[in-house]
């Protein structure tokens, strides 16, 4: 039987977490030239959510938790709330490495489904401690593992907790990931895998984004029944057409209810760029735990906007604002970095 058969499901992000998993960055070439600067920040951004619930923290060795010990201590962080993991991995993105935890509320049960992860599309080898960090943390506490045999990531996903799911065409049909399979049969995976009903097509990501589109860099859902979407005023931006797109989009689209998707718009950032290169800056790589909601920023004109809009959007939490203008060299955030393991 699937996971959805057996009454399981992918909550919402701001439905309640027991815990959020994180794997401590490492890899010095996700950051050339500025992985010691992005520490602080990092352990900043534990700390926060911290506060709120459990953190699990995947690190290689000893040596690697003394040296995140150290920074966290330093944040003020409450090392109380952090617990260590000894499952070495690649790289730090932990949103599209961990586990995805699914509840069934009936039974109070867990369990976690293990997709294949292949670095979004093979672009950065190697993965294969990545690639196991489900079926360790599933042993660990020992959780019924579902395996769907085919690629997935969780930051190409967004759910409301009521049976919707949104994603991307040019991320989950790039040729890429699984180009044995038909749209229709990846919405069967999704259906079954992460217990939803009703699967939404958006089309392409920002610019600077090398996962080829994920949905957590331009559309989030803040309640059952409402996202924030990215959007880009300067017309002669690069990601000014394809957010207009989804946005019309979105407004064709119906949830699981047969109710439209109440849309609200959520600024871009001024373009960050590093290097010549431009990185994929947004404000909706933000992670809801339970707390706070916490949010990357840029030092730009549109921080405060942003935060304001989104505090609007979620008024039992505090939204805060951490500097992201060295993570974003990574080419992710703090949502990207994050995966949450809901209560049940």
């Amino acid at each position: 039987m699937t996971p959805r058969e057996q009454g399981y499901f992918f909550p919402a992000e701001f439905a309640h977490h027991d815990a959020t998993w994180l794997s401590w960055p490492h890899k010095e070439a996700s950051w050339p030239g500025k992985i010691e600067t992005i520490f602080p920040v990092y352990a900043q951004f534990v700390k926060r959510v911290a506060e709120g619930e459990k953190v699990c923290i995947n690190v290689a060795d000893e040596g690697m938790k003394i040296r995140a010990t150290d920074y966290l201590l330093k944040a003020g962080a409450d090392l109380n709330h952090i617990h260590f993991f000894f499952h070495p991995t690649n790289d730090a993105w932990c949103r599209d490495h961990g586990p995805a935890f699914l509840i069934n509320p009936k039974e109070k049960k867990k369990m976690v489904v293990k997709w294949n992860y292949n670095a979004w599309g093979g672009k950065y080898p190697p993965f294969d401690l990545d690639n196991e960090i489900p079926v360790s943390i599933a042993n660990h506490y020992r959780l019924p593992l579902a395996k769907p045999d085919i690629v997935m990531e969780g930051g190409s996903v967004e759910f409301n907790g009521r049976g919707t799911v949104l994603t991307t065409t040019s991320c989950l049909l790039n040729p890429n990931r699984n180009p044995h399979l038909s749209q229709s049969q990846i919405e069967k995976f999704l259906i079954d895998y992460y217990g939803v009903e009703n699967v939404l097509w958006l089309g392409d990501g920002i610019v600077g984004d090398d996962t080829d589109g994920h949905i957590d860099d331009i559309t989030r859902f803040v309640d059952a029944e409402t996202v924030v979407t990215a959007v880009e005023h300067t017309k002669t931006d690069a990601n000014y057409q394809p957010l207009k797109e989804n946005v019309a989009l979105l407004q064709k689209m119906k949830l699981e209810n047969g109710r439209a998707i109440k849309i609200i718009e959520l600024p871009m950032p001024s373009p960050v760029v590093y290097e010549e290169q431009r990185l994929p800056a947004s404000y909706a790589n933000f992670y809801i735990a339970n707390k706070y909601v916490v949010t990357p920023v840029f030092n730009c004109a549109n921080d405060d906007k942003a935060l304001d809009l989104l505090q609007g959007c979620f008024p039992d939490r505090k939204v805060i604002g951490l500097d992201s203008t060295d993570i974003i060299w990574g080419l992710g955030s703090f949502h990207c970095l994050s995966q949450q393991e809901p209560a049940v």
